[in-house]
């Protein structure tokens, strides 16, 4: 079986050489076997191990565990949580609570101690009954392909080998592991699919988990071209919102031509509206895909805030409903401003004034220096502000002068705008007040850009 793993490892570059590897070892079989075969090929493997707080047998096999790592000369990482309080608090169950804490463990913990890669011990078994779990809840080609060998720094080095071998493997060579008793409780819909349908399928075609594996593997191919052809359909599609001033939002909004989308066949169509809510933060099924081509608003929650997606008669548009908090801050001068938060940096220094013109809607101004006497600041849009934009005889207000340069909400909430103690003087890109035009002596320097500007 090392052989085996070795020649696997070598022909897909799964660990890349020098990489150092955290295991999530839980003292079953499949970890018990994966971690000693990555100590003999001299793998640098850290053996990471989670106490669940779920049964009073768990203080025991965590020391087992530790012992069994000590013995390969391999370091030991351990954590603990309370997967049913989690369950309980997140209103989901003991299981989905037991991933969600491991893999939250194991990321902190190969963070800490410097691994590139993550590694769990799920065998071609577990691809069985993962593949026949989402049929039987439902699923489209993502969940047909199964668990992925590589994905997001996990790794999965025994997605090939059977449970049997592994077992097989931890008893021609004496090694202690346990079996979680969960995994034989038929109150969990997976162990039935384990101990019931699996069984009887092999009973119909004895070939049926390398019928069921070969599955998901066209599953997988067929379901990252259609990604890549939707992907490549919404980069011609692209509309760039916020002209020069793109860098605002483009964290948190997008759009795409509708003409350009709605000649695609229907099933890239819906895949290219489900990876534009990817690309925000948040998951969309089929029937909320469908939902949004419908021209229905389809609003649904993401990690980053609540996201809507429309389809409307021009464009498929997607953004986050991020509240944003009012801002204030003195003006650097001279030096940087920046905000990680809304992606720019604000530049003021004093200079000599240009023989250039000033340009009523720009990134880069030069004011006259006598408006900053009193000091500058910088904040958002607020109720009533009103300029009187270069060469204009009148005032208008900054709200209809942001609309009329075509920026959306979302940008017009992270717009910074250069005030005096009087008001606005400048809304970088979009209007220069009257009052800031240089005077023939000495001129600020303003520069708005993007945080990437730099690199």
């Amino acid at each position: 079986m090392r052989e085996r793993l070795s020649r696997h490892l070598a022909e897909t570059g799964l660990i890349p050489e020098g990489s150092r590897v955290l295991l999530g070892y839980s003292g079953g079989a499949d970890s018990t076997c994966l971690l000693h075969l990555l100590a003999e090929l001299g793998i640098d493997v850290v053996a990471a191990h989670l106490h669940h707080g779920m049964r009073p047998e768990a203080d025991r096999e965590q020391k087992l565990c530790e012992a069994t790592a000590e013995s390969l000369g391999v370091p030991f990482a351990t954590g603990r949580a309370d997967v049913p309080r989690l369950a309980a608090d997140r209103k989901i169950g003991l299981e989905e609570a037991g991933r969600e804490a491991r893999y939250g463990f194991f990321r902190q913990a190969a963070s800490r101690l410097d691994c590139t890669l993550i590694a769990t011990a799920h065998t071609r078994d577990d691809q069985v009954e993962t593949v026949l779990f989402r049929i039987a809840r439902g699923t489209g080609l993502a969940g047909l392909a199964g668990i992925p060998q590589s994905r997001d720094g996990v790794v999965r080095p025994l997605l090939p080998f059977s449970r049997a071998e592994t077992r097989a493997f931890c008893d021609e060579r004496g090694l202690w592991f346990h079996d979680d008793p969960a995994n034989l409780d038929r109150a969990n819909a997976r162990v039935r699919v384990r101990l019931d349908v699996v069984p009887a399928l092999r009973e119909i075609n004895s070939g049926a988990d390398a019928a069921i594996v070969r599955l998901a593997a066209m599953a997988e191919e067929e379901d990252r071209f259609l990604d890549g052809a939707a992907a490549a359909a919404l980069e011609r599609a692209e509309v760039r919102l916020n002209g020069e001033l793109a860098f605002l939002t483009q964290d948190v909004e997008l759009a795409f031509d509708r003409r350009t989308l709605e000649h695609l066949p229907a099933v890239l169509l819906r895949r290219a509206v489900r990876l534009a809510a990817g690309a925000l933060g948040a998951e969309l099924d089929f029937d909320g895909a469908s939902s949004v081509l419908r021209g229905e608003k389809g609003s649904l929650t993401a990690e980053g805030g609540e996201i809507v997606l429309e389809w409307d008669s021009e464009m498929l548009h997607g953004r986050v409903l991020r509240p944003t908090v009012p801002f204030r801050y003195p003006l650097t001068l001279p030096g940087e401003t920046e905000s990680e938060e809304f992606g720019w940096r604000l530049v003021a220094y004093p200079v000599e004034a240009s023989p250039e013109p000033p340009k009523r809607a720009a990134l880069a101004v030069e004011i006259d220096r006598s408006v900053a006497r009193g000091g500058l600041h910088f904040r958002g849009l607020a109720p009533g502000d009103t300029m009187r934009p270069l060469g204009f005889n009148g005032t208008r207000k900054l709200s209809d002068l942001l609309s009329e340069a075509g920026l959306t909400p979302a940008a017009r909430a992270r717009l910074p705008i250069v005030c005096d103690m009087v008001g606005p003087l400048w809304a970088p890109g979009v209007c220069l007040d009257e009052r800031a035009r240089p005077k023939g002596g000495p001129v600020i320097a303003l520069k708005f850009e993007g945080l990437g500007a730099k690199d």
